[in-house]
């Protein structure tokens, strides 16, 4: 995965050999040699990851650090601090700040390029994430972020620990922030968290007999677990299980022995994030079900027809392929809801709709198009196929009687079909759209229940 890094450092030797390692590594690079010039490329350019050195003139890596993370522009680019201060204030400094992390010059070329993938990879998943919600439903985002002031519920840790004293320490230096559930047993610690709301795991490297990343491997692997976050907890020196532990998906890591304050600050990181994370995956599926869902028969609707036909236009057209689609209208729908009520008529669309989700494929795109209409597209289905497709869906809706639970009691519908496919004269959607309702138009006159194919 590439991305576009930024690497903002006073001295031009420490840039440049940022610079050629990532540069190696197929990163696209820009450098700024002072904070002033690093928030007025990040204003005017899109970057993924920030390399920050702390101590340089005019302000400092700290508060170049407080002005992104302040700029909600900018609050969502990661943050690593490249410097040669090493002091535990120093690092709880800078996650209060708001890094999302650190490295100690002289770099490793091998936790360089590991944490940059990491969390450029983060930083996909979450611009995904964002994007969509900010598209789709841009004040429920706004409300979201604003939830995201501290004000939150106590975090939940599972802590896999396999020595008590340790348990003990971890726990009582997180009191302040989460409830901790610490277990010594990696494989009941998988099941744990794949039951309970977690918002952090965190693995403590220090088993005896057991290897602690193949409890990171598992909980990635697992669907429930997927998205919780890690915290690896190694031995100072043990770059080598620390590197692919991230590779492997760990979302950070602390060496002993534990800083409680620096474990304060990256526990308190990841549960903020998590519960960030949660909130736009939830207003995405949300927004996007009420976006394009219609909410009386559980098909598409027309929005997401006039979107998403594009789209299948546009690749039956690059690929040679046929795509047919089906107008479909109930014959005299306005007598049932004159009749019975409009209960009833809700009752026949929702049937209407099940017997069509009974007879389409899955990679057939159903829609209620407004009122009594529907809509099948079907892709790489040529007239002859979606007349047969057609013509089964109105045997069954004129054979089998409709219940109207409303009104107790049941009653025979038709329905008329106009068809039209791309391998005829239309050269747009619409033009499709249009030969379709002609020939339904003409399936109406002609005495309805019946399949009409392109009347154009």
């Amino acid at each position: 995965m590439t991305a576009r890094i930024l690497v903002v450092d006073d001295v031009p030797a420490n840039v440049k050999l940022l610079e050629a390692r990532l540069l190696a590594e197929y990163f696209d690079v820009l450098t700024a040699d002072n904070g002033y010039k690093a928030l007025a490329i990040c204003d005017s350019t899109p970057v993924d990851l920030i390399l920050l050195d702390i101590m340089m003139p005019g302000i400092d890596g700290f508060e170049v650090c407080e002005r992104l993370k302040a700029n909600p522009k900018t609050a969502h680019i990661p943050v690593v601090m490249v410097t040669a201060l090493d002091q535990p204030s120093d690092r709880v400094r800078g996650l209060k700040a708001g890094a999302d992390d650190f490295l100690t010059k002289p770099v490793n070329d091998i936790q360089l390029i590991s944490r940059v993938r990491s969390l450029v990879r983060l930083k996909a998943l979450s611009d995904e994430l964002r994007i969509r919600a900010d598209t789709a439903h841009s004040l429920v985002m706004e409300d979201m972020l604003k939830g995201l002031d501290g004000r939150e519920d106590i975090g939940q840790v599972l802590l896999v620990d396999g020595r008590a004293s340790s348990q003990e320490r971890i726990t009582k230096a997180l009191k302040p922030i989460c409830n901790v559930v610490a277990m010594s047993d990696p494989q009941a610690a998988i099941f744990e968290a794949a039951e309970h709301a977690f918002d952090l795991v965190i693995v403590n490297a220090n088993f005896d007999d057991y290897d602690p990343l193949r409890l990171c491997s598992q909980l990635r692997s697992l669907e429930r677990t997927r998205f919780l976050p890690i915290l690896l907890a190694a031995e100072a020196g043990a770059e080598d299980m620390i590197v692919r532990a991230l590779d492997l998906g760990v979302n950070d890591y602390i060496v002993r022995p534990i800083d409680p304050n620096e474990l304060l600050a990256r526990t308190l990181t990841q549960i903020k994030r998590k519960r960030y994370n949660d909130r736009l995956r939830m207003s995405v599926k949300q927004t996007i079900e009420l976006a394009v869902t219609d909410s009386l028969t559980g098909l598409n609707n027309r929005r997401y027809l006039d979107n998403h036909l594009k789209i299948l236009f546009a690749r039956a057209a690059a690929r040679s392929r046929p795509l047919s689609l089906c107008l479909i209208d109930i014959d005299r729908f306005k007598s049932v809801n004159d009749t019975y009520g409009h209960d009833a008529g809700d009752d026949v669309l929702r049937e209407f709709s099940a017997r069509i989700r009974s007879t389409v494929r899955g990679a057939d795109l159903a829609c209620r198009y407004g009122g009594e209409e529907f809509v099948v597209v079907m892709p790489d289905t040529d007239a002859a196929a979606a007349s047969a497709v057609a013509e089964r869906l109105r045997a069954i809706i004129e054979k089998t009687p409709f219940v109207l639970k409303s009104a107790g009691t049941a009653i025979s519908l038709t329905a008329s079909f106009g068809l039209s496919c791309s391998t005829g004269d239309a050269d747009t959607p619409e033009q499709l759209l249009k030969q379709a309702d002609q020939a339904l138009y003409k399936a109406k006159a002609e005495g309805r229940n019946r399949v009409v194919a392109n009347a154009a």
